[in-house]
């Protein structure tokens, strides 16, 4: 029934949480943040908090690009309870630098990329900047698998507006139902995807609870899509 299917990358493909934890622990590192009187896994867990917070905002078309990337270590660091914020720009400018170079993928990435692979045109969707996606699919290896990488900073619009899904499908000339999206965000990718009517695939690799109906396919792994593709 398929012929293409559409990737998101953040958290879905490219292992979000790992490559993040990693440079921050870096950065905790690098400044000697210990100084501050938090430990490391405050910093991570609360940075990664705000920053979920600020891409779901961001994606709803709530804060700008520029807010996003400027105000995230700088909220950080105020729920921490640190005022002095001398080395924000810094440690900001070194985690723009450092995380995407970053190249772990979530299990079985490779190997279920290689098997759709064989049967099908794939593309990846992402919401995230231009500057740093690029580095991101060359540095974990994903290139070989996709024809395209369709960025919504260049195409004018982001998930979950369904005119990107349609530039999706122009690239390939094709329609609807010949289509497949997999995705980790629920609002962004899959619903999405279901108002352009292109069925989905839920990676729900945290069990969130949810009350949409209307999904296709929920997963946890992607070595699952073995079982629907």
């Amino acid at each position: 029934m398929y012929k293409y299917i559409f990737f998101d990358l953040d958290h879905t493909l490219w292992d979000f949480d790992t490559n993040c934890s990693l440079t921050l622990a870096e950065l905790y590192e690098t400044y000697e943040l210990h100084r501050f009187s938090f430990s490391l896994d405050s910093f991570i867990k609360t940075y990664k908090k705000i920053n979920a917070e600020m891409w779901d905002a961001y994606n709803r078309k709530q804060l700008s690009k520029e807010s996003l990337r400027s105000d995230r270590f700088k909220k950080t660091f105020e729920e921490l309870g640190i005022s002095s914020m001398e080395v924000v720009p810094l440690i900001n400018e070194d985690f723009l630098r450092i995380c995407p170079a970053k190249g772990s993928v979530y299990p079985h990435t490779h190997e279920i990329l290689s098997y759709l692979q064989q049967k099908y045109k794939m593309c990846i969707i992402t919401n995230g900047f231009s500057e740093t996606q690029h580095i991101k699919i060359a540095t974990s290896g994903l290139y070989p698998y996709f024809t395209h990488v369709v960025e919504a900073e260049k195409v004018g619009v982001a998930k979950p507006d369904k005119r990107i899904f349609i530039h999706c499908m122009n690239l390939f000339n094709t329609h609807p139902e010949e289509c497949i999206m997999i995705g980790d965000d629920l609002y962004v990718d899959i619903i999405g995807a279901r108002d352009s009517g292109i069925d989905q695939v839920f990676v729900n690799r945290r069990a969130v609870q949810h009350h949409e109906k209307d999904i296709t396919y929920e997963i946890s792994c992607l070595s699952e899509l073995r079982n629907i593709l």
